[in-house]
């Protein structure tokens, strides 16, 4: 079985963590779903295949080695970064590629308090989903000395904001992949989980240039909070933040009885991902997860175009481990940056 991210205390406290190691694999996968907000077509991602032989039994076995060659050729290094803003450590997927493909995406994935970039790695699996769709994955850490708890400072001033803190320094590495692995800097992502949220909703305003898309799962609107102080109120209440000065398209998955931070907080994300658009239209269904909780998504076009803005809840207290219908629901269409 595979272990499951853990929700922790954003400020200073521990978070309660569940685990739930069959809706976990569904949990994070809603977090990039923030890749079904795209234009650009999955065939455009996918390495191509060899074509089947006319033998009914051979295209499998043809398949299956294509996929364990592509398996062979992917990689799960540790790294560490320096700029003029501090230094992080991190771990990086690469996807097995042909030569000649084209250059991959790239997902910025932002822990939760607590945890490590192998602890989100095996919780999510996102790897998994990376050499099977040929995407980088970049995991920063969050070392100690930065918080005690190794949570991302989302609730810090200092923090918040374009070229300072822990923005700056994410923005760096960002960078610093992209031209180093070769991604295709038309598609980079940031996803978080709880504090790793909030902390990827701050990164994605504060560098609209460089990310065309945000994924938050329990997390806060950008300037929640200034303090500690504040952080725990906002957690408990929930907070609006402040507007956006740039639209991002952005997904956002938050549990409805979420006791740790208030569902509240998921809707006001979503409100102020909206507010930089002039018209969204809005569409919404409900559902229930297979062997799991109820769920209700929204979605806000721009005419009948692509969703721009998503917000689901589900009836649980944690959404983490229950936040996607089925697997055909995820997709890996990426959009292009607004």
């Amino acid at each position: 079985m595979t272990s499951t991210p853990k929700r922790r205390r954003h400020g200073t406290g521990r978070r309660r963590t569940r685990k739930a190691s069959s809706t976990l694999t569904r949990g994070l996968k809603l977090a990039m779903r923030l890749a079904s907000m795209a234009s650009t077509a999955l065939s455009a991602m996918t390495p191509k295949v060899a074509k089947p032989s006319r033998t009914p039994t051979k295209p499998a076995k043809r398949a299956g080695r294509v996929q364990d060659k592509a398996r062979q050729g992917s990689s799960f290094r540790a790294g560490t970064h320096d700029c003029d803003h501090g230094s992080r450590r991190y771990k990086l997927f690469t996807p097995g590629l042909a030569a000649d493909a084209k250059p991959p995406p790239l997902l910025v994935m932002l822990h939760g308090c607590g945890q490590t970039p192998d602890d989100f790695a095996k919780g999510t699996r996102m790897n998994a989903l990376a050499g099977e769709f040929g995407f980088i994955v970049v995991y920063p850490a969050q070392p100690r000395d930065a918080h005690p708890n190794r949570c991302w400072n989302w609730f810090s001033r200092d923090d918040q904001a374009r070229g300072s803190g822990e923005p700056a320094l994410l923005a760096s590495l960002t960078r610093h992949i992209v031209d180093r692995h070769g991604a295709d800097p038309g598609r980079v992502y940031v996803a978080g989980l709880s504090a790793g949220a909030s902390a990827a909703l701050i990164l994605a305003g504060a560098y609209p240039e460089i990310f065309a898309a945000v994924g938050a799962h329990s997390g806060l609107p950008a300037g929640a909070a200034q303090d500690q102080a504040s952080a725990l109120l906002a957690m408990q209440r929930g907070n609006p933040g402040r507007r956006l000065e740039h639209p991002m398209p952005t997904i956002i998955f938050h549990g409805s009885r979420d006791h740790v931070v208030h569902p509240r907080n998921g809707r006001l994300a979503a409100i102020r991902a909206r507010e930089p658009y002039a018209s969204l239209r809005a569409t919404e269904a409900a559902g229930r997860i297979p062997n799991g909780h109820r769920y209700v998504r929204t979605v806000h076009r721009i005419g009948s175009g692509r969703p721009l803005v998503e917000h689901s809840g589900a009836a649980s207290s944690n959404f983490a481990a229950n936040s996607i219908p089925a697997r055909v629901t995820f997709r890996l269409d990426m959009v292009s940056p607004c």
